[in-house]
């Protein structure tokens, strides 16, 4: 790793634990007025949790990006422009539905974990073999067909959501616009912990391969990787933290887009770097979202976190779009 690399990776490592504390410390008073304060221990677990679900969700989003992009060679690729996580949601939607219509009562995170894996798996399949042309990718069949997954999925989301009471159908809707829960029970969170961390360390065990694989598929062969199953891998690999993120936070979009290139930005090409520092902007970009959303009040309530991503993600999508087509 390069010295530029490991000086940028300090940087934002700052920036993630400042980010972080802010998220915790931030407080408003009964007047409005926002500042930074301890919380009351009895409200200091809310906060605490807040942060790690936004932490765990960024990281595992931006992974999930990064391997999308490098896999596909599309800086474009992401897991909510692809339509995985719409797939995973649609998954966790229909885990959640089964549960009302049978009443086991609220899945969970342990729960719906293997319902949004199979979504966004499936969805990113189809995506996949769906934008073959030839033998060969075709990005902008890629791009068109992930948005139509999406709307596919999402069109699947509604259907259950007409199929539950009105207040619980409130309740999916206010998690479909992206929800950084207070309250998750701590086995919950540490699962989604642990599995995301084992998802990245994998991911950064790999930073040679992905080099390589985002090159071209001569170059894969000319050094003697196996592209077929380390291609599969890395799929499922990124179809599944796109999933664990849905399972915490909802099909908040952008992040898996935004970060990488972020990351890029500061750190130069080299996956060995790319790995830790995506996961380290997604941690300064949801948890930040989150932070917020906390000190932003236009007098109706906290606005949803994927509000602020998509705020940003939505411009830098357009921008690396006409980047793109300006290159070609």
């Amino acid at each position: 790793m390069r010295p530029g690399a490991r000086t940028g990776l300090v940087l934002l490592v700052a920036g993630a634990i400042g980010i972080c504390l802010i998220r915790i410390l931030i407080d408003r008073d009964p007047t409005g007025v926002i500042g930074l304060a301890l919380p009351a221990p009895e409200y200091a677990r809310y906060r605490w949790v807040s942060a790690l679900n936004a932490a765990i969700a960024g990281v595992a989003l931006s992974v999930s990006g990064l391997l999308l992009q490098a896999l596909l060679r599309n800086p474009l690729a992401s897991p909510y422009i692809l339509g995985v996580s719409s797939g995973a949601g649609l998954g966790v939607m229909g885990a959640f539905y089964a549960a009302y219509a049978t009443g086991a009562g609220d899945p969970g995170v342990a729960g719906s974990a293997v319902p949004a894996a199979a979504g966004g798996l499936i969805t990113l399949g189809v995506v996949y073999a769906l934008s073959q042309r030839r033998g060969w990718l075709d990005p902008v069949s890629l791009i068109l067909i992930g948005v139509v997954m999406s709307t596919i999925c999402a069109a699947g989301i509604m259907f259950l959501q007409h199929l539950v009471p009105t207040g619980l159908r409130g309740e999916f809707t206010t998690w479909l616009m992206g929800y950084i829960p207070e309250d998750t029970p701590t086995g919950s969170i540490t699962l989604a912990g642990a599995a995301t961390l084992f998802g990245l360390g994998l991911a950064f065990s790999m930073g040679r391969a992905l080099d390589i694989v985002s090159l071209g598929d001569d170059e894969v062969r000319g050094v003697g990787l196996s592209l077929g199953p380390t291609r599969l891998l890395l799929f499922t690999l990124a179809g599944v933290l796109a999933a664990i993120a849905v399972t915490l936070v909802g099909p908040i979009g952008f992040v898996g887009l935004i970060a990488p290139h972020a990351a890029r930005l500061v750190l130069g090409p080299a996956h060995r770097a790319l790995v830790p520092g995506a996961a380290l902007c997604g941690v300064i970009l949801l948890v930040g979202a989150d932070a917020a959303r906390q000190a932003i009040d236009l007098g109706a309530g906290r606005m949803p976190p994927g509000v602020f991503t998509a705020l940003i993600g939505g411009p830098l999508f357009i921008w690396v779009l006409l980047s793109q087509r300006n290159l070609h």
